[in-house]
């Protein structure tokens, strides 16, 4: 017998599904194909900021700055390392060119310190964008699938009940019905929920490099600026 042919196959228990039924399928069906889409967003944002991480440490064998970014390949939004020294940068040069407004009277080591705690912050909001979907997908979807396996048994209930005869052809319909309603919901929590622990583990594990390169970061501007200094007091006294 062919599927086409089983009176009790997917197709055939569509067709005889009630409003209910069907409706459940298609939220389970929209919420499989939007965890399936932020899965594979999230998976090659996670791959391209793994892969700047890495060139991360060849950063402090540029010859400048500039350089520096180069090997980050630029300063973009979207690239977490690159971001992060290039609004370090910035603090440092807002901060010296605004010494009459009141973040200008802040001491430069902490004013700097903020600033690439905000772009870190920044950055980690960035790589948890959609995983809030995850977990919702990986929390709901089995109940909403528990949702179709009562209502199945209770058509099985009310087919007996109006017919008066216990008989598997009766019941196989409606059962079926919620065996199928408990194995999608199922079916579409699992990689939800797989594929959240292993986004929140990688994303942790980037989070902590880039805290890593904040912390190089800091003293390195801090230095910068002392090199400025002492050449600015040296030219004076020249």
């Amino acid at each position: 017998m062919t599927v086409e042919e089983n009176p009790y196959g997917i197709e055939a228990l569509w067709l005889q599904g009630d409003p209910v039924i069907k409706s459940v399928a298609v939220i389970l069906l929209l919420m499989s194909v939007v965890s399936w889409t932020v899965i594979v967003i999230r998976v090659v944002v996670l791959w391209r900021v793994s892969r700047v991480a890495k060139s991360a440490v060849q950063f402090w064998h540029a010859q400048s700055f500039e350089q520096g970014l180069e090997m980050l390949g630029g300063s973009d939004r979207r690239n977490l390392f690159g971001y992060l020294a290039e609004q370090g940068r910035q603090a440092m040069e807002h901060h010296a060119s605004h010494k009459e407004d009141l973040h200008g009277h802040l001491p430069l080591a902490e004013w700097l310190s903020a600033s690439l705690r905000g772009a870190i912050d920044e950055g980690r909001e960035q790589l948890q964008r959609g995983l809030s979907i995850l977990a919702s997908v990986g929390s709901t979807a089995p109940f909403i699938g528990l949702f179709g396996t009562v209502w199945g048994i209770y058509h099985a209930l009310v087919t007996i009940g109006t017919s008066g005869q216990v008989g598997i052809d009766k019941i196989a319909g409606p059962v079926g019905e919620a065996l199928i309603m408990t194995a999608f919901g199922l079916a579409v929590a699992i990689p939800a929920v797989l594929s959240y622990n292993a986004l929140v583990r990688g994303n942790k594990g980037l989070v902590s490099k880039l805290n890593r390169f904040g912390h190089q970061l800091h003293p390195y501007f801090l230095a910068r600026v002392g090199q400025v200094e002492n050449h600015r007091s040296e030219k004076e006294k020249g």
